[in-house]
């Protein structure tokens, strides 16, 4: 079974994914985020679609304690922050610490 990769966030983060053909996504408005994050994660969390989770990593704030808390430790589908300073070696990181392999390896 495969599964998609999916994006969180305010509309201006997840245009970039979806011209890359993300086709999973989640748009919620700046001024939103305290209302309306938490339910977009936690939707995405239990979508068994779902294998991977984007966000940016200064969305982590808005959500709540439990749902921050999920979001951090699940395994399936792994969340993936950028932002906040990572870079991409960072992302390429998180992916390779999430699924074991390198997907960016060039042998």
């Amino acid at each position: 079974m495969s599964q998609e990769i999916a994006v969180i966030g305010s509309p201006e983060f997840t245009t970039g994914f979806r011209l890359a053909g993300v086709r999973k996504f989640a748009d919620v408005p700046s001024d939103e985020k305290d209302e309306q994050l938490d339910d977009a994660v936690e939707e995405m969390l239990n979508d068994d679609d779902v294998g991977i989770v984007v966000m940016h990593d200064d969305d982590l704030s808005h959500l709540s304690r439990g749902v921050r808390q999920d979001a951090e430790t699940s395994v399936e589908p792994v969340m993936v922050t950028l932002g906040g300073g990572t870079g991409s070696g960072g992302l390429r990181e998180q992916i390779k610490r999430a699924i074991g392999i390198d997907l960016m390896d060039e042998d």
